[in-house]
């Protein structure tokens, strides 16, 4: 599940990487087990957790109650942590 502004991040991006980045979310919840590819993040401000896609980041919140992945934020990594 994305938020409005994860998806307006995405759009901004060129669309080979667009398509690079579904691919990988796509593949990470297929195995079956997300969390393995993530990484947590110190400031809880940002989201629980990232995944690395190349040059770019996802920042993700988990609803355990509904077993979902709430995407909060897509981009470059010089540029996501601001």
């Amino acid at each position: 599940m994305f938020k409005s502004s994860a998806l307006r991040d995405l759009k901004k991006l060129p669309r080979p990487i667009q398509k690079q980045i579904i691919q990988k979310l796509n593949y990470y919840v297929a195995s079956g087990q997300p969390l393995h590819f993530a990484h947590a993040i110190k400031d809880h401000s940002l989201g629980e957790f990232r995944f690395r896609i190349s040059d770019y980041r996802v920042l993700f919140d988990v609803d355990e109650a509904h077993g979902q992945m709430i995407v909060l934020a897509i981009g470059h990594r010089k540029d996501i942590y601001r």
